[in-house]
């Protein structure tokens, strides 16, 4: 990935558990060190925060726009000379979850780079046979690659196929004919393997909901039926920005889906939401013990982990003067 750098930009591609997330933040790191400005992006304010980054739209200072067509009509086709001396500082710019960012997002973001005579390195992240780009109403979807700017911009593909948790090999080999769309007889024999009876026991099952809040109430419901007291860990909100309003942190919290108090009980289930050294987003566990600041989760797999609290960061790069720093929010 490093020798492909030095010479192009980078689309960074795989299936689940190849180790997308693992290699970008390992080439972030890598640059951070090597004292190099690195933009970490993404379309939505959830991903963005799952990067400890900021939303593309906010960076290149695109308003609203849905287009170029937009970006004019809304008196913003000429970014500020601000907005180029910030991109302009930078060395790297990543773009994570690719697959939903829409061909005109790419194209405005291409724009961008052009006027600020960008020169630095672009590496994009995602998996097209994943999420799609958002879009308004009935407006057709056209990924990143459809658009002239992907071609333009020379990405080098780098596919990671190997897994990390090659316990799961045989699902993980199922996901991947399902990612295709190429169901063999085994792979249809195993998702109907799959298929159970419902049993009154939900605590195991995992269930979908349209709405974060729908999902919420059936936790607290669920939670609610189980044995022992229900005790509530509230959030550290620390505010560095003194301008940052209140309005504003709520907003954030519900984009990154944190609450401000979280409901526990001793027994109830868990399902891992991102990756540790120990624990990986979509493993399950029980809680065992609940401590000040650490909960105690034993794993499906029998092994108990300790689970800390973490920091979920907001920044956001700012031009000052002749150089570009970023600040936490």
């Amino acid at each position: 990935a490093l020798k492909i750098l030095e010479t192009s930009n980078l689309f960074i591609t795989g299936g689940a558990g190849s180790g997308k997330t693992t290699l970008t933040r390992a080439l972030i790191e890598d640059a951070v060190q090597k004292g190099k400005s690195v933009a970490r992006l993404a379309s939505t304010g959830m991903a963005a925060t799952l990067i400890g980054g900021q939303t593309l739209h906010s960076f290149f200072d695109l308003g609203i726009a849905n287009s170029q067509e937009e970006l004019e009509r809304n008196g913003k086709l000429d970014p500020s000379k601000k907005i180029i001396k910030l991109i302009r500082s930078m060395q790297i710019i990543v773009i994570d979850e690719i697959s939903m960012v829409g061909a005109p997002l790419l194209d405005m973001i291409r724009l961008r780079l052009l006027q600020a005579e960008f020169s630095g390195r672009v590496i994009v992240v995602g998996d097209f046979l994943q999420l799609p780009p958002v879009t308004r109403g009935n407006e057709p979807i056209y990924f990143a690659f459809e658009s002239p700017s992907w071609e333009r911009l020379g990405f080098e593909t780098l596919h990671l196929e190997g897994s990390f948790r090659t316990h799961e090999a045989e699902f993980l080999s199922l996901l991947e004919k399902v990612r295709h769309a190429r169901l063999d007889d085994e792979a249809h024999e195993a998702l109907e393997e799959l298929i159970k009876p419902l049993n009154e026991d939900m605590s195991t099952m995992t269930l979908l909901f349209g709405k974060n809040i729908s999902a919420q109430n059936h936790n607290r419901s669920q939670l609610e039926h189980l044995n022992g007291e229900i005790i509530e860990v509230e959030t550290y909100v620390t505010l560095h920005d003194k301008k940052m309003q209140e309005r504003d942190v709520e907003r954030f919290m519900i984009e990154s889906r944190i609450e401000s108090v979280l409901a526990l009980k001793v027994g109830a289930p868990i399902l891992f939401t991102r990756n540790a050294w120990n624990y990986y987003n979509g493993e399950r566990g029980r809680i065992t013990s609940i401590e000040e600041e650490v909960i105690w989760v034993k794993k499906e797999d029998g092994v108990s982990v300790k689970v800390e609290r973490v920091d979920t960061t907001k920044t956001r790069w700012v031009e000052k003067g002749s150089t570009a720093s970023e600040e936490k929010l």
